[in-house]
């Protein structure tokens, strides 16, 4: 009887799979055109700018979510780890974000493929990671899913608005960064017109010229500049600077947080499994160049300025880098922001509501607590920290890989597995193997040093500047001589 159970699973499967598989070809990933609709009605600016479902599509959100303003952190984290250290782990957990990523676009997949076996039709509706959890594990895996996800993302908006701030101060220095952020945050909230990840076509190509030209502008004129008079770089001088800046890292690469609602926008969601590693290899000719340059010439001068726009001397190129990342801030704003007003619009029953306008209005509530929270929080570059080591390590490295050991735990579920092992790594026991290592490496390091490192720090920005920090970081007034008596008056004729 088992032998004939297993091939009646296996027949279902592959019926589940087949019919994804057509589903994806005809009609993309459920909330958008396909290929063959948008042939048919010709080109058309909307179309180029707007309806973007193709793979290089998903590999501009990949790249362009992924290096944010946390490219002008690096040179900070670089401070903190040494030179070394930062090349190093920026390897390591840029490749160990990629494998996670193809983790959750096989149990996308995997989920996919159940659900189309029992006729449930997507259209209208966004997948999300939570779901996904619950359809393949259960309710208490999508409860932890919702609950890091959704907090992950709250913060991951809240730097954004942050980042703005710290920016712009450095062009106009005439209002302080909390006032700045108060401006930033009612702009930022013009997101919610964005209906979904289908429509950041044009906004991903932009993000990503932006921010290569603000990595190539921070490289060359570190260089250009040269290095500072008696510079220094005694890093890593603590432990605790030294797992800030780790857990900064280890931030900066687990952008996937937004990675199943890219595959859905897809037309051909299947074509995902590689494009967030070949996304994180053009991300490391940003990355690195940019963050070594910046250490090389002012090495622990960046101990005490997180931002590195604020070491350089002012130029055209550099409020042009600044002008060009206050915009990319405001599409990684949406980026992070989309998924939670989907799960905000399921909550209150309005996420199958076709009217944009009226969508806009009741994901307006979303905007509220981001905004308040960068104003209790104006940490730009601990904040990173902190954010990475207690969400990110559970939300995009240590659930993905637990998960996905459990999904395929029984030799049934492997055998109809969706997805195959890849063929890099054709073996269930080796994908298990990396898996561990992976929740085991980011529990003690990311989480356990990690979270240890970057709340201490944090704390120490909340003992030293205080909550709703009017102005963090920036250069004191210069006080006025003490008084003395005026000398005699010389009169001149």
């Amino acid at each position: 009887m088992l032998p004939q159970k297993q091939a009646e699973e296996a027949a279902i499967v592959t019926s589940g799979v087949a019919a994804i598989n057509n589903e994806m070809e005809q009609g993309g990933g459920g909330d958008g055109k396909g290929e063959d609709e948008e042939a048919a009605h010709g080109f058309s600016m909307t179309n180029l700018l707007w309806h973007g479902g193709s793979a290089w599509d998903a590999w501009f959100s990949c790249a362009s979510n992924q290096v944010a303003q946390v490219l002008l952190t690096l040179p900070y984290s670089f401070s903190q780890l040494g030179m070394l250290s930062g090349l190093i782990l920026q390897l390591f957990y840029g490749l160990l974000g990629s494998w996670t990523a193809y983790l959750i676009s096989v149990l996308y997949i995997e989920y996919r493929a159940r659900k189309e076996k029992e006729n449930v039709s997507f259209k209208n509706h966004v997948i999300q990671w939570f779901e996904v959890l619950d359809g393949l594990l259960g309710p208490y895996w999508k409860a932890a899913g919702l609950a890091f996800n959704c907090t992950f993302l709250l913060f991951g908006s809240v730097i954004q608005l942050i980042a703005c701030a710290s920016n712009i101060y450095y062009i106009n220095d005439r209002l302080d960064k909390r006032t700045w952020t108060y401006i930033f945050g009612a702009c930022c909230a013009t997101s919610v017109f964005i209906p979904s990840f289908h429509n950041y076509r044009i906004w991903s190509f932009l993000g990503l010229g932006m921010t290569t030209y603000t990595a190539w502008y921070l490289t060359i004129a570190a260089f250009v500049h040269g290095q500072v008079e008696g510079v220094t770089h005694s890093g890593p001088s603590k432990l605790v600077l030294y797992f800030t800046g780790a857990t900064n890292i280890l931030y900066t690469f687990g952008g996937h947080a937004v990675t199943v609602e890219i595959m859905h926008a897809m037309w051909k969601p299947q074509k995902f499994k590689y494009i967030y590693l070949m996304a994180t290899v053009y991300v490391f000719t940003l990355t690195l160049p940019s963050a070594a340059a910046m250490y090389w010439s002012f090495g622990d001068q960046l101990l005490t300025h997180s931002n590195a726009f604020s070491l350089l001397p002012n130029s055209g190129w550099r409020d042009a880098a600044v002008i060009l990342m206050l915009i990319h801030q405001f599409i990684t704003f949406g980026f992070a922001s989309t998924p939670l007003y989907f799960v905000w619009e399921k909550v209150i029953g309005m996420h199958d509501t076709k009217s944009i306008c009226l969508r806009a209005l009741v994901r307006l509530p979303v905007v509220v607590p981001i905004w308040f929270l960068a104003i209790v929080f104006p940490f730009f570059g601990p904040i990173n920290s902190a954010v990475g080591a207690l969400l990110v390590s559970f939300t995009v490295y240590i659930i993905p890989a637990m998960a996905h050991m459990l999904t395929y735990r029984t030799p049934s579920a492997r055998k109809n597995a969706a997805e195959k092992p890849p063929f890099f790594l054709p073996s269930w026991t080796a994908m298990y193997a990396v898996n561990a290592f992976v929740v085991a490496w980011v529990l003690v390091v990311g989480f356990g040093l990690g979270g240890w490192a970057s709340m201490t720090n944090f704390v120490n920005q909340v003992d030293t500047f205080g909550l709703f920090a009017k102005c963090y970081q920036c250069p004191k007034p210069q006080q006025p001589p003490p008084f003395s008596a005026p000398g005699p008056q010389v009169q001149h004729h």
